[in-house]
């Protein structure tokens, strides 16, 4: 053969060689593109009547085309839910399914739950048929029992009140009112199912507002009862408060130390920041400490008011800030203010656990005392804090001296009662009838034991009532 001949033979050998490797390699990495990836939030370990899960799906090339959930058991497989999405395709997807367990027409027990995906990139060989996402799962088709066994009938706006239920099957109980969850807690045996939640009615809820018994398990099944307790309206007072411009120049690096010397025309801004952002922070902070409860009641009867003390300023009291001749601003004053001499000691209202301690923002150096069932009191604008957090303190404990520390005007006390982490009024917690009739009283007729030795127990007949309210211009 030809030299020549040979070199094209020889060319073209190679440019065919090249192209059919090229081929292979291209047609491979079509293969080797990774598929559609998936997602399930939060991952699936029931399936209830009604389960709602987030599905993630993203698709490395190609977009989505379409999706199927399957559940599995056995031979038999149903389809809870498929989509096909039009183009253009996207790259990314987030689905809110909700899986209904009884149309699926399988049995409650063991399942597997199955994710299936396709993009629309082409692949050379395609294998749709196989599941991308796969949990072992239990279908769980009856809800909870729940029994409510008692309530306190009369509850206030500003209030507190005790509900007594049975339930079994459930992961989490409690009281809604108005869309504010109040968490129950067992109390006696544990094969009984007996619960005791404490809820509070928020001061400004109209008297309509629903209260509801729910229960739910872990497959998301819920059972709810209507507690028939009727809300009754209270009258909250309203003041106004002068602001002046050497209390801010005293107090304001103290509350934002990070902003250093505040000229005059920017005082008013300041204000509004402590008592508007620094105030929301406050009571965040508040509905989160709340969370650190005992699951029983750790308080003994009636709560105490501080001795020679005398309330100034009211709970749920509107307040009306004004400025330079301008009213400014509008918030809610929280529990009371407790006037007595200088740096005078502050006890605790109650045997209780302090769950903290510290400064927070307007209410300055601050304890809470956690008393069990979602139940704490306040105490705030100490000049010393004399406990620690984790510390188990007596009724009539100190927990440090009175101050002005926050944004106060003068040395006092401010004192609350919380209701996880919602102010009530300390007045019903002062009175011993009250507590008798609106605590005590569910109890005995759910015939709940008192727990950790009679903890709960009644006030002696003749227990002194608290003073009557006096008003003032605190700026607290």
């Amino acid at each position: 053969m030809p030299r020549s001949v040979w070199k094209t033979w020889l060319r073209i050998t190679l440019i065919f060689s090249l192209g059919i490797v090229g081929a292979i390699s291209y047609l491979g990495w079509r293969q080797a593109v990774p598929g559609v990836s998936a997602t399930l939030m939060p991952p699936p370990k029931f399936i209830g009547l009604k389960t709602t899960l987030i599905l993630g799906l993203t698709a490395t090339r190609g977009g989505l085309t379409s999706f199927e959930v399957r559940v599995i058991q056995g031979t038999q497989k149903v389809t809870a839910t498929r989509e096909t999405f039009p183009p253009p395709f996207p790259n990314d997807k987030a689905i809110s399914l909700v899986v209904e367990g009884r149309t699926l027409g399988l049995r409650e027990g063991a399942a597997t739950l199955e994710v299936y995906a396709t993009d629309g990139f082409w692949r050379p060989l395609r294998i749709d048929d196989r599941p991308i996402l796969t949990y072992q799962v239990t279908l769980d088709l009856t809800p909870p029992t729940l029994d409510l066994l008692s309530a306190t009938q009369y509850l206030g706006q500003g209030g507190g009140g005790l509900v007594v239920y049975r339930t079994k099957g459930a992961a989490r109980t409690g009281v809604n009112i108005g869309g504010i969850f109040s968490p129950g807690f067992p109390v006696g045996s544990a094969d009984a199912g007996t619960h005791v939640a404490m809820l509070a009615v928020p001061y400004d809820f109209p008297v309509s507002s629903p209260i509801v018994l729910v229960a739910q398990d872990e497959a998301g099944n819920s059972a709810s009862r209507s507690v028939p307790s009727e809300i009754r309206p209270r009258k909250f007072p309203r003041d106004t408060v002068e602001i002046k411009e050497e209390f801010l120049q005293r107090k304001l690096p103290e509350l934002l130390p990070e902003r250093g010397s505040v000229p005059p025309d920017q005082l008013l801004e300041a204000f509004l920041t402590i008592n508007r952002d620094k105030r929301r922070q406050a009571e965040e902070t508040k509905r989160t400490v709340s969370a650190k409860t005992q699951p029983k009641p750790l308080w003994q009867g009636v709560f105490l008011q501080p001795k020679n003390t005398k309330v100034f300023s009211n709970f749920a009291e509107t307040r009306s800030y004004r400025f330079r001749r301008q009213d400014v601003d509008t918030q809610v004053h929280w529990g009371y203010d407790l006037a007595s001499v200088k740096e005078s000691p502050v006890p605790a209202a109650n045997r209780g656990t302090v769950v903290f301690a510290r400064p927070l923002t307007i209410y300055g150096n601050t304890v809470i005392l956690d008393h069990g069932l979602g139940l704490q009191t306040l105490y705030a604008h100490l000049s010393r804090i004399d406990v620690q957090e984790g510390q188990t303190v007596d009724k009539g404990a100190e927990l440090g001296r009175t101050g002005s520390t926050g944004l106060a005007v003068g040395d006092h006390l401010h004192y609350e009662v919380l209701i996880h982490g919602i102010s009530v009024t300390p007045l019903e917690w002062w009175d011993a009838r009250w507590i008798r009739d609106h605590i005590l009283k569910p109890l005995r007729e759910a015939n709940v034991p008192l727990i950790e030795g009679d903890a709960l127990k009644e006030e002696p007949a003749g227990t002194p009532q608290p003073p009557r309210l006096r008003r003032s211009r605190e700026t607290r």
